[in-house]
């Protein structure tokens, strides 16, 4: 059987092999452990991923890498010719790998084998019984509750549950005539109906473009699960539109950032959106990718705290000014001025985008807002390095669930104490290490792809619960189709099964 499969190793140079610093033990393929959603036919992802976790012959775990070609991985379908996979490992450097697969066509079945040295690892090879769909496979789940469980998604979601607090009764009639009429003219909305799980769109406003990500994440869910049946707003710009100051009627607008004077309902940010549905695709910034190039050891970092972006709040000016003042401690730049005026002799030149990667050669991480909150806090936690982070009232979803010094350390609105919370984390390395440990497990744990859809899901169940009329199919509304590009088209089990009833 001739199978094709894609290796890669996204590394940072290499330790040597199969050692433990202090032991010397051998990398063993048996007590090894592997885990994770990958390991599953039923739990349906862009890119699907498991863990591999490294022990010795004495059942310890390593700490750091074994070697970048420690475990060896073949993904194939065993009843077909060729097997449409890429494959890709992510040494994490502490002894852990994520290894993460796209599947191009859907399978009777899937072997998955895990080996060291042409040894099993673990309880290797798995075999998926499916059949076992890839992510552009129109063929969704009829028992929601059945695909939560799969999926592991949580009960209830604290932040989905604040939000929607405001809202005791939703009148899809009501906000149908109504939203338009207070911020149609003026703002930038998607206005959507589900419907038998089938997506309609009708848009408000001149500026619609970023509607590809809501459109995206709506079609993905539907490809996978069935929806409940629900109408909502969402509002495409950066700024929350339902201030909570308001003397109007309180009405419910879903939004990718909230703040602490607002009352919009906050989903996953489009960043991360999309990061999750283009994973193995168009992007090379995500969650999992980040996992893998977090930079030197701590002990090696660059003590220099370092901030790069562009001139959207005038805090960024003064943290630019900073660094001009204190180059030995902040390493801070614009790469544009589009905001305000560009004055070189106050802000220095413009310089040239850096990798992202790059930034974890850094021990701290400035993560200042911009037009609204900074939407690159999730690769920051992700890495190894411990994040600085403003005090602000724009949060994303999971912000509410951050603990300052805990996860991060925090420092003022207006800087003023930026340069004593440094001077805090050089005189107490050991603490700021594990402030960054910490950091990295909340967002291993809680910002992958399946929480993503998690929450986006759990918050349009909530959502619709609360509707006291039904969803319709309004006028001048468009069905927003699935994608017919599919070079391997899938037959979906559950629809001949239907069909045949």
């Amino acid at each position: 059987m001739f199978s094709i499969w894609l290796l890669c190793y996204l590394t940072l140079g290499t330790i040597p092999v199969f050692t433990v610093s202090g032991g010397g033990n051998q990398l063993s393929p048996e007590n090894s452990l592997i885990w994770g959603p990958g390991l599953r036919a039923d739990v349906v992802l862009p890119a699907r991923y498991f863990y591999v976790q490294a022990l010795d012959t004495e059942g310890q775990r390593f700490t750091f890498s074994p070697g970048a070609n420690a475990f060896q991985v073949k993904i194939t379908a065993p009843d077909e010719q060729f097997s449409r996979i890429g494959v890709q490992i992510l040494d994490r450097k502490d002894g852990s790998f994520i290894v993460r697969y796209r599947m191009y066509a859907s399978y009777k079945n899937l072997k998955i084998e895990i080996k060291v040295k042409n040894k099993h690892v673990a309880k290797s090879p798995y075999i998926l019984k499916g059949p076992v769909y890839h992510e552009n496979c129109d063929c969704p789940r009829e028992d929601s509750t059945t695909w939560l469980e799969d999926m592991s998604c949580p009960q209830a979601i604290p932040q989905v549950q604040r939000d929607l607090a405001h809202f005791p009764t939703v009148d899809p009639d009501k906000i149908a005539k109504e939203i338009p009429q207070r911020f149609g003219q003026r703002q930038s909305l998607c206005h959507y109906t589900i419907k038998d799980n089938k997506v309609y769109i009708r848009t408000h406003g001149e500026h619609v473009g970023f509607r590809i990500f809501m459109d995206a994440i709506l079609l993905s869910l539907t490809r996978k699960v069935k929806m409940p049946d629900v109408e909502f707003f969402v509002n495409l710009g950066d700024w929350p539109l339902e201030k909570k100051k308001s003397t109007q009627n309180l009405h419910p607008i879903f939004s990718w950032c909230g703040s602490t004077e607002s009352k919009d309902i906050v989903m996953p940010t489009y960043d991360l959106t999309d990061s999750v549905l283009e994973t193995m695709g168009r992007v090379s910034l995500d969650m999992m990718s980040v996992q893998a190039n977090t930079g030197p050891p701590w002990e090696d970092k660059n003590t220099t705290a370092i901030w790069r972006g562009r001139d959207s709040r005038k805090e960024r000016l003064e943290l630019v000014k900073l660094s001009r003042k204190y180059p030995d401690i902040i390493d801070a730049a614009f790469t544009n001025f589009f905001f305000f005026k560009h004055d070189e002799s106050l802000y220095g030149p413009i310089v040239k985008h850096i990798s992202f990667f790059d930034f974890f050669k850094y021990k701290y991480q400035i993560n200042i807002d911009g037009t609204v909150a900074a939407y690159r806090l999730p690769y920051l936690l992700a890495g190894n390095s411990v994040v600085l982070k403003q005090d602000s009232f724009y949060y994303e979803h999971f912000y509410n669930e951050l603990q300052p010094w805990k996860h991060y350390i925090p420092f003022k609105n207006d800087l003023s104490d930026l340069l004593e919370k440094l001077q805090w984390a050089k005189d107490h390395d050991e603490e700021a290490r594990n402030i960054a440990k910490t950091g990295q497990e909340f967002a291993r744990n809680n910002l992958m792809g399946d929480h993503v859809f998690c929450y986006y899901f759990k918050l349009f169940q909530e959502y619709a619960n609360l509707q006291v009329s039904e969803p319709k199919i309004r006028d001048g509304m468009e069905k927003v189709e699935q994608p017919d590009d599919d070079l391997f088209p899938c037959t979906c089990h559950r629809k001949k099964a239907k069909d045949e009833l």
